[in-house]
């Protein structure tokens, strides 16, 4: 929970708790984007009011990286409010103040229907594999073409592109070339963070972080990537025109 009233923030955190739905709360902005980067979170209850930044700014953000849902609660109750916050990606609108046990039955339905697209779409990932449609990219001479501008080269860790050589930090050279090499079909964060990080302490935070970067250095437009597809609420995939064609 984001909210700069603290009374408000612990009070709801403690509810939810007490009711087995694990809740922590912060009281600003940077400390929210801080959270985010540590931990790995199912659900964001947003506040519009954040100091000097607004809740919308930090919604705009978290959709760069993330894919939770994000249900604002406010006490602001224009229709104007709620219609940049439900178009800038928020997935509800709770006016304050509100009923602790209404908002706590929203958030387990919420996390329920999350939870089942989440399995639907690992289930058709399964699928997928058994039939053997997921392949990695060919390269030659250890060159993989990534998109009509940028070329990954596994000898040298590097992407190469029109402005260039752009070298890639080890861990995101070994981010991407683990989605290449699963190219095609929904790669899960957990199995991210297990084969590629090894390191049961990382959390979702940081694998956003990277795919972040590596989709500024790759993708056209970070925003919009046609690469490194995010799966919401599952992970990741890598697609393009170019994926299963060998290099001539």
């Amino acid at each position: 929970m984001i909210d700069d009233d603290e009374v408000i923030a612990q009070s709801t955190a403690e509810y939810f708790n007490m009711f087995d739905v694990k809740t922590a709360y912060v009281t600003s902005y940077e400390a929210a984007v801080a959270f985010l980067e540590e931990n790995t979170v199912s659900l964001l209850l947003l506040d519009i009011n954040l100091g000097e930044k607004s809740g919308f700014e930090l919604c705009k953000k978290v959709r760069e990286n993330y894919d939770m849902p994000i249900l604002f609660i406010s006490a602001r109750t224009s229709d104007d409010d709620v219609l940049i916050a439900l178009n800038i990606g928020g997935d509800d609108y709770i006016k304050k103040p509100y009923t602790l046990s209404i908002l706590l039955a929203k958030v387990r339905t919420i996390l329920a229907r999350y939870e089942q697209a989440k399995n639907a779409i690992l289930m058709g990932s399964r699928a997928d594999l058994t039939e053997g449609s997921g392949a990695s990219y060919k390269s030659k001479d250890g060159v993989i073409r990534l998109n009509g501008s940028v070329s990954l080269d596994t000898n040298m860790q590097k992407l190469t592109g029109k402005d260039g050589q752009t070298n890639l930090k080890a861990m995101e050279y070994k981010l991407l070339k683990y989605l290449l090499d699963h190219a095609g079909r929904v790669v899960t964060k957990d199995e991210l963070l297990k084969n590629v990080w090894e390191d049961e302490f990382i959390g979702e935070g940081t694998l956003a972080v990277h795919i972040r970067h590596l989709r500024e250095k790759i993708e056209e437009d970070p925003g919009a990537p046609a690469l490194i597809k995010t799966v919401w609420g599952v992970g990741y995939v890598i697609e393009g025109m170019e994926a299963h064609e060998e290099l001539q």
